[in-house]
């Protein structure tokens, strides 16, 4: 009998899971949950933690609006504790950065990687021309397109507006190509539209977001993928540097 590549058996083993075949099947009660380089399988389903990522800190402040003067990095604290808060009687809920205080993101991603059983949420706010409003989500891993589809649709639903902004964006970055878990990088909204800002600004919707972004992770530990559509086509890249040019 003639040998099958190898490369031949891990891409019909992705297919095999992916449609839900074997007993292995996203449709168990634990799918996607341990380390793996490159998270070439189906999403994650059951898992016990969730790492939630505040964006920035210290003397990074990230973006700051110019309507409201807030900076990225205290919008981002605030809304990991509430996202927390939302879950919290749910599932285990880790911060990645628990205080204002700057956390390189290659330690970040170490200390992502200490965890198994574990999905990777990082909030942001972004920053861009004055004329782009609404939330982004930016993945990599095949594992982890239904989180952000979900987290997406819930934010778009919160905006209540005219979006212009990409939405779903497959973005090989430290904190989505390096993890070895399901991982998103979640830009709530723009910090450089003046009527979004305002929006921000306000208690009550950021509440909303935070609603809208712990359902979407709770929707997802129950029901893996799905029946939101195909997964996307395996992707392999090296991990992201620092010296790698702006996208």
């Amino acid at each position: 009998m003639p040998r099958i590549p190898a490369f031949v058996l891990v891409l019909f083993g992705f297919v095999f899971l992916a449609t839900g075949k074997g007993a292995d099947s996203p449709f168990s009660n634990k799918v996607s949950v341990t380390r793996d380089e490159w998270g070439h399988r189906p999403g994650p389903r059951g898992f016990s933690t969730v790492l939630l990522d505040a964006g920035h800190g210290g003397e990074d402040s990230g973006a700051q609006s110019a309507t409201t003067r807030q900076y990225e990095k205290n919008l981002t604290f605030t809304m990991v504790n509430l996202i927390r808060a939302e879950l919290a009687k749910s599932v285990k809920c880790v911060l990645v950065r628990d205080h204002d205080f700057y956390y390189d993101l290659d330690r970040r991603v170490d200390f992502i990687n200490s965890f198994n059983d574990a999905v990777l949420v990082s909030i942001h706010f972004n920053s861009g021309p004055s004329n782009i409003s609404g939330p982004e989500v930016f993945y990599w891993r095949v594992d982890s397109y239904t989180l952000g589809k979900r987290i997406l649709a819930g934010l778009n639903g919160v905006a209540g507006r005219k979006i212009s902004s990409r939405g779903l964006v497959r973005r090989r970055l430290r904190l989505t190509r390096n993890p070895e878990l399901p991982c998103v990088l979640v830009e709530c909204g723009y910090l450089s539209n003046a009527g979004e800002a305002s929006d921000i600004a306000n208690a009550r919707y950021r509440e909303r977001m935070a609603k809208v972004i712990a359902k979407a992770i709770l929707d997802q530990r129950a029901e893996g993928d799905g029946n939101l559509g195909p997964l996307p086509p395996p992707l392999t890249a090296p991990p992201s540097r620092p010296t790698d040019p702006r996208e």
